[in-house]
């Protein structure tokens, strides 16, 4: 890179505590996020801006800059409570469930005074990152802002610092017109102000990008720059997992579990958006039209728990499972368990579901991207099918070489999952080849340097 970056997110790549002795120890940090952008920017002079989560934390913090395991970190100490207004109010109750189309409209949302001193926190730990960022960052740095807990920096880093380029990046969807609506005026045209008014805003799929530039024209008679650049999947850190030891024997306790069934497996978060429930529901009623499927199927779930903190994620695990447990009460029979649900945070063995699938099914209401489908594609071993919902930003990627399911339609979703365990081995092994190769045509390092090439 000629020009020097900094990485902006509301999580960052390492994590701190405090040993015995006081000191600060830093360790890997978790996510997506940093799993995806970490390996491209760990050892390079990068700094990477975050939010300080724990006491560990707010100690390095403190410290400025902090050097260490191949990172250049800078962590932002936000006031716990406004924190929590701004990720879990803000960020993860109302602006996820705006760009997922998640709202029950006819009940919800019905915003009271406490959206506005939300909305307030969320505009200040938004200017905590911008003065950070301001404080930092290099002489002409590109600044890579990432994802929607963070769409207001954009101006008061512009004010601060005109020298920095900064490019913002969502990894959500982006509500359509409709959507975007449901927010209080001021708030939605405060939303799209800031991202406005980074020099580019990027998204994984043309529909998300286009979504952000409708709702720019008919709300504020804005057209902001955007460029779309799908993240691809980390093939050698996933076939490093497939290859690792701990990953061998959590297949062989699968392959024991499983026998020589066949398998559908998905690999997720228990998130609304991901629509558990209804595949579940459709595997339910697969078996219910499709009796010769009984004994002879398992759905493998390897799926664990997200965002604790709001009471509809509890709600809709506690659903989830209670769905799981009936219909294992329904068919289960003497040697056969219908359903295997697993909600371990396994690495290891969410690769080896991936490894052992037959199909593979990611049947999302909405979804910024979906890495597990190329995941899978690169992993298995068995040419499994891809069951995919076309509202998945990776639909546009590999879309060619998948089975289409509605996120809506049950018995359609279970007439694919039909088709797809049912399909000549000829056609699987050709569309498990076709998948393979879309799922590798772009590497993580693309999606990094389509960014900072934005940034001018």
């Amino acid at each position: 890179m000629d020009r020097p970056v900094v990485v902006v997110s509301n999580r960052g790549p390492l994590s701190f505590r405090l040993d015995d002795a006081g000191e600060v120890v830093a360790t890997r940090g978790a996510g997506g996020l940093v799993s995806g952008l970490g390996p491209l920017v760990a050892g390079t002079d990068a700094l990477w801006v975050a939010a300080a989560m724990g006491e560990g934390d707010r100690a390095a913090a403190a410290a400025g800059v902090v050097d260490a395991l191949d990172f250049r970190v800078r962590l932002v100490e936000v006031d716990p409570h406004l924190y929590g207004l701004a990720y879990d109010v803000i960020s993860n109750q109302v602006l996820w469930f705006v760009h997922h189309g998640l709202y029950d409209l006819p009940r919800d949302p019905a915003f009271g005074s406490d959206l506005r001193e939300a909305w307030q926190a969320y505009r200040r730990v938004n200017r905590a990152f911008a003065d950070a960022v301001a404080d930092v960052a290099p002489q002409d740095a590109v600044v890579l802002v990432q994802d929607y807990h963070l769409g207001l920096m954009g101006l008061p880093l512009a004010e601060q610092r005109p020298d920095l380029d900064a490019v913002h990046f969502s990894h959500t969807p982006f509500a359509t017109p409709t959507w975007l609506r449901v927010l209080p005026d001021h708030i939605a045209a405060e939303l799209l102000s800031g991202l406005a008014a980074h020099r580019a805003c990027g998204f994984h799929s043309q529909r998300w990008a286009d979504d952000f530039a409708a709702c720019c024209r008919e709300m504020l008679a804005l057209a902001p720059r955007t460029f779309v650049s799908p993240l691809a999947a980390d093939a050698d850190d996933v076939r490093g997992a497939a290859a690792s030891a701990e990953c061998d024997a959590a297949l062989a306790e699968i392959e024991a579990e499983v026998g020589d069934r066949l398998v559908v497996a998905r690999v997720d978060r228990i998130e609304l958006s991901k629509n558990l429930l209804r595949g579940f529901q459709a595997f339910d009623d697969l078996l219910e039209r499709r009796p010769e499927w009984r004994g002879r199927v398992v759905f493998l779930a390897s799926v664990y728990p997200s965002r604790t903190g709001v009471p509809a994620y509890i709600e809709y695990q506690q659903d989830v499972e209670a769905l799981v447990e009936r219909i294992n009460e329904r068919w289960a029979g003497p040697d056969w368990t219908p359903i295997v649900y697993d909600t371990r945070d396994d690495y290891p063995r969410s690769v080896a579901v991936l490894r052992r699938a037959d199909v593979v099914l990611v049947n999302a209401i909405r979804d910024g991207l979906n890495l597990v489908a190329k995941e899978a594609a690169i992993v298995n071993e068995r040419d499994a099918v891809l069951c995919l919902s076309p509202e998945a930003g990776v639909w546009d990627e590999v879309g060619a070489a998948a089975v289409a399911v509605h996120p809506y339609d049950v018995a359609g979703t279970a007439d694919a999952l039909d088709h797809a365990l049912r399909m000549p081995p000829a056609e699987r092994a050709e569309r498990a080849a076709s998948l393979r190769e879309l799922s590798l045509a772009r590497r993580p390092a693309d999606w990094l340097a389509d960014q900072v090439a934005e940034a001018g």
